[in-house]
């Protein structure tokens, strides 16, 4: 088999199956058929990853890089999306506005979006991913047609997309005029060839090309959408989007800065440090006058992106790795807490159950979801023994390692503030509910939501108690770019003044 062709076949899987559910469409509408054949088509992505790898590291094109820090990323967002797939099922079955098919081709689009993303090494595949993966979220935010909420951060998410990207195409042309490549690593070369040599042309677009993936990444002081994206879109979406979304992007964005010898740059370095300390600040401190538990949820996640940039800035084998293993934490842990906001609430009324005063008494009446969402919250706030707590520490190893001494101590008071409002969701879990004496159980839990929750909660505590596993993909993902990283330093350092 052709190595290229070997390299590639996870992404022609998912390909393949986006096809597929297109036909099957056009011949029958069938939800369960057509939910059944996305998680197969996934599944089968995922299986390929093994075949994948020995052949890795190989450039397919000079577009795409297929290695293991894409390959690693690339299962972690399949997985995501295979846990989305079976807490949206139950969900749409609820909303009473089929057919539902075209959800699931838009959420594998996206996902091939993101699988595009954490491939790319120049910047017109980098921007075709992008724009797969966001064109593909704004019909997924919007799916409920009778939900206004739904149509109404559908909307805002388009201008979203479009502001986001006009910067980032505006940027890479400035870019590609002032350098005459796309290539990240070409970039990289000729950039810090002559350091110190200030271009507006450059400048602008290193800025341009920053602010637009801030923005992707709802990092303040890019972070206005997020909150309202959230509340509005489907609870399932909102996981997906919090989590798959938002590490695909940040996997683009740890390679370019590693390629483009980002660690060089001083002024750059202080730039995202000051977004991280501000994101990690106020993202926990609005959190704080929220009482709706999604805008919770995503103040939260514009401070975890914090803390994950906190590693980044370390620009060691340690940073990088605890960034992947970060990152993985995050997903299980967000999609845990929406999965949870998902199976509580009853789509036929037109909106989610995300009033705070909603999960009053929750444990009294479905101790199961109470008991997963009470763990989901704990792991977000950092308490051991969860995968969250060992992120955390692993996040602030890297930090005193390279004395990030003001990134450090924002991430010390932001996670003392976060732990406020976590505690605040729980406490309220565990009040007694108006009319409820003793405990009991009133409804029946979906076997999909279960199968899910169950395994999110066993990722959650057992790779929180032995991480070494994880760990150890996160390290061999990462090391082809700490390798390059300290090439380049050895590089700078050897080069005559």
């Amino acid at each position: 088999m052709n190595p290229a062709f070997r390299a590639a076949l996870p992404f022609f899987a998912l390909s393949a199956t986006i096809v597929v559910i297109m036909l099957l469409i056009a011949v029958r509408r069938d939800h369960r058929l057509i939910a059944t054949v996305t998680v197969t088509g996934l599944l089968a992505s995922l299986a390929l990853i093994a075949v994948a790898s020995p052949v890795a590291p190989l450039a397919v094109t000079s577009m795409f890089l297929v290695d293991p820090f894409a390959l690693f990323f690339l299962a972690l967002v399949l997985l995501s999306t295979i846990a989305v797939v079976l807490l949206s099922y139950t969900y749409l079955e609820g909303t009473g506005d089929g057919p539902y098919d075209e959800y699931y081709l838009l959420l594998l689009i996206a996902t091939l979006g993101a699988a595009a993303l954490l491939a790319s090494v120049q910047f017109a595949s980098f921007f075709l991913g992008l724009e797969t993966l966001s064109i593909a979220l704004i019909g997924l935010i919007a799916y409920p047609r009778s939900r206004d909420r739904a149509v109404e951060a559908g909307l805002k998410y388009l201008l979203l997309a479009g502001v986001s990207s006009a910067f980032l195409l505006f940027g890479i042309a400035l870019i590609y005029f002032e350098f005459g490549t796309l290539s990240f690593a070409a970039l990289g070369r000729l950039w810090n060839a002559a350091p110190g040599a200030a271009d507006l042309y450059a400048d602008t677009g290193f800025a341009m090309l920053l602010t637009g993936i801030g923005f992707k990444l709802s990092v303040v002081p890019f972070h206005m959408w997020a909150p309202d994206i959230y509340e509005g879109a489907p609870a399932p979406v909102t996981g997906y989007v919090a989590a798959v979304s938002k590490i695909a992007v940040f996997g683009l964005l740890l390679r370019y800065f590693v390629l483009m010898g980002g660690y060089r740059d001083p002024s750059l370095l202080r730039v995202i440090a000051l977004v991280a300390i501000l994101s990690m600040l106020v993202g926990n401190l609005l959190a704080l006058l929220q009482n709706n538990v999604k805008r919770i949820l995503a103040f939260s996640s514009i401070a975890h992106l914090g803390y994950v940039l906190v590693a980044l800035l370390a620009g060691s084998m340690i940073g990088f790795d605890a960034a992947a293993y970060y990152l993985a934490a995050y997903a299980v842990m967000t999609i845990g807490a929406f999965g949870v906001v998902t199976l509580v609430s009853q789509p036929s009324d037109g909106q989610d159950t995300d009033q705070l005063d909603s999960y009053r008494g929750l444990m009294w009446t479905r101790p199961w979801l109470a008991g997963a969402f009470t763990a989901f919250l704990l792991s977000l706030a950092g308490i051991p023994p969860t995968m969250g707590f060992i992120a955390k520490v692993y996040v602030m190893t890297s930090g005193v390692g390279n004395l990030l001494v003001w990134p450090l101590a924002a991430l010390v008071v932001g996670s003392v503030i976060g732990l406020y409002y976590y505690l605040r969701i729980i406490v309220m879990l565990f009040l007694p509910a108006p009319g409820v004496t003793i405990p009991c159980v009133t409804t029946r839990l979906s076997w999909a939501g279960g199968v899910t929750l169950g395994a999110l909660l066993v990722l959650l505590v057992v790779l929180g108690a032995y991480p070494t596993p994880l760990i150890s993909a996160a390290h061999v993902a990462t090391t082809g770019l700490a390798m390059f990283n300290n090439n380049i330093h050895t590089a700078a350092n050897a080069s005559p003044p």
